[in-house]
């Protein structure tokens, strides 16, 4: 898999600078946490992913196609978790899974064995057929997650994805998410959480729209811990040798 590349990526809300000169990649089979406090360009970033924004600067490929001269074959390969919730809460599991795979052009055995597919794999096949509103948060996540792999995608981006779930729930995800990267996906996780993240894991700090370091969260962490790390480049603004 060729997995996904930023190259050089800036963008602004009016005289504001979101993201600044933004690059790093990610390959297939690796777990990058996208790491940044509120305001660090997150969400910005997320939406030229998805093409809720348009790329000023920069370039963007996902599985090897440039987002921007081919948006349709690029978004094709990407499966997202938003940070919001996006489902229907009176519809079934399985009738939301269905309308998701109508519109990845999905249908009849194609879109039913898809469906199958991705309860498996997160766990939710003996909930298929309840009203997602008896779900609960943790439920509900990987329902999303589910849903985000049904067209079999070589990227999954995931926003802040245990938002307002219990400690239990929050461990369920991270665990289900780590295994889909061990099984080949391309995984862009952002959070601002350190207990999401794993001493193998890539990470990326993103502060005030810039890219402060790009490495493996235990060569970041050093002797201090990663969460004392984060702090000291986040609060001073330093950029940090990968």
């Amino acid at each position: 898999m060729t997995g996904l590349k930023i190259n050089h990526v800036s963008y602004s809300y009016g005289s504001r600078k979101a993201l600044d000169d933004v690059t790093f990649s990610v390959v297939g089979g690796r777990f990058c946490a996208l790491f940044g406090p509120n305001g660090a360009g997150k969400s910005t970033l997320f939406a030229l992913l998805t093409r809720l924004l348009v790329t000023g600067e920069g370039h963007i490929r996902v599985a090897g196609f440039d987002i921007a001269r081919d948006p349709r074959a690029a978004l094709a390969r990407i499966g997202v978790v938003f940070q919001q919730p996006t489902l229907d809460l009176d519809m079934t599991v399985r009738r939301n899974l269905r309308y998701f795979a109508g519109l990845h052009g999905l249908s009849g055995r194609s879109a039913a064995l898809a469906i199958e597919a991705a309860l498996e794999q997160l766990g939710m096949a003996d909930r298929a057929d309840e009203q997602v509103r008896a779900l609960n948060g943790g439920h509900r996540r990987r329902m999303e997650i589910a849903r985000a792999l049904m067209h079999d995608p070589e990227i999954l981006l995931l926003d802040e994805p245990t938002v307002g779930l219990d400690a239990a729930s929050r461990q369920a995800i991270t665990d289900h998410v780590h295994l889909l990267a061990e099984r080949g996906l391309a995984v862009l996780w952002a959070t601002h959480l350190v207990d999401e993240i794993r001493p193998a894991d890539q990470v990326v700090v993103l502060h005030r729209g810039k890219v402060l370091s790009d490495g493996s969260a235990e060569h970041l962490a050093g002797a201090q811990g990663l969460a004392k790390a984060f702090l000291s480049m986040t609060a001073e603004g330093r950029e940090v040798p990968a």
